[in-house]
């Protein structure tokens, strides 16, 4: 089986840090990634994430002028953003993919969803390859998977993702939800894991032997909260297991993971506590203020929350 990594590190990584990577820093982690191997580097959010962020850095932004430089640097074919439909307007697809950007991820919200499917069927005219994310999968009911799915797998989506945005699936739920959503999709199936449970690993490898075939991973584990899928990790077992094709190269790897670590300080790996009971309650990061107030009041506030969700 061959899996198609994505490194998720200047984007989700944003969160950490205000999406401030520098263009310098940029250029060089796209170069040492592909040289690791990864097939795509999810360089950013077009015009934002979600909900507006103040002072948003260069890859919350996602401009056509950092598209370009960052294609002239690897190469169109390696270039991906992420975008919510709400955010962008009929010129931002034809401007990105002028300017380098050859995939285009569309987070598909559970409802009101017509308009991103839209927005799949423009990109895949434009000549993208198109995929669209579940974000919080954990919290949709299986009807909502097999609605989203399906809908998006007849706008022509090439590959499915489900975001574990709050980090609180476990291997035995990225096998169903895997098994599931292939079963409605025509394309591919992907994971977005992340780590508030420490679970990211043996999520992705579940997933993989059910069928995911796409998976994100950030160098130092790098993303919103505890951060992703480690891809050093993610990366060394792909090897060991032979199940990388030859295509992964962890030296230039561990030498991009020093490189964000002495450049970037936010890359630090952390698992801050409130995040950990995000992850065990199953909540949204909005909920991470309410959760942050002493331990035992910590654990009963998302204890409620969890049962009027």
């Amino acid at each position: 089986m061959s899996i198609i990594n994505i490194d998720v590190t200047l984007r989700d990584g944003g969160y950490r840090n205000g999406f401030n990577f520098p263009l310098d820093y940029a250029l060089k982690h796209a170069k040492l990634s592909v040289e690791s191997g990864f097939d795509w580097v999810e360089i950013g959010y077009r015009k934002g994430s979600f909900a507006p962020i103040p002072d948003l850095g260069l890859t919350g932004r996602g401009e056509d002028d950092y598209i370009a430089a960052v294609a002239e640097e690897i190469g169109a074919d390696k270039v991906a953003l992420i975008l919510h439909p709400k955010n962008i307007n009929d010129d931002d697809l034809p401007d990105m993919y002028r300017a380098g950007a050859r995939l285009i991820r569309i987070v598909l919200p559970p409802r009101g969803y017509e308009a991103g499917l839209d927005r799949i069927r423009q990109a895949k005219e434009l000549g993208f390859t198109v995929g669209v994310n579940f974000a919080r999968v954990s919290q949709l009911p299986a009807r909502t998977v097999v609605e989203l799915a399906a809908a998006s797998s007849d706008a022509g989506a090439d590959v499915v993702y489900l975001a574990d945005s709050n980090g609180a699936l476990s291997p035995v739920d990225a096998a169903s939800l895997t098994t599931l959503t292939r079963s409605v999709v025509d394309g591919a199936v992907g994971l977005h894991a992340h780590n508030n449970l420490g679970l990211a690993l043996a999520n992705a490898i579940a997933s993989m032997e059910h069928g995911a075939t796409w998976m994100d991973s950030s160098v130092q584990g790098m993303g919103k909260g505890p951060g992703n899928l480690i891809a050093e990790q993610w990366m060394a077992h792909l090897e060991r297991t032979a199940q990388d094709g030859g295509r992964l190269h962890l030296a230039p790897l561990l030498e991009l993971a020093d490189l964000l670590l002495a450049n970037i300080p936010e890359g630090t790996p952390s698992l801050p506590l409130p995040d950990l009971l995000l992850g065990q309650y199953d909540l949204s990061v909005e909920h991470r203020t309410t959760v942050n107030c002493g331990h035992r009041a910590g654990i009963e506030a998302a204890r409620t929350l969890s049962v009027a969700r």
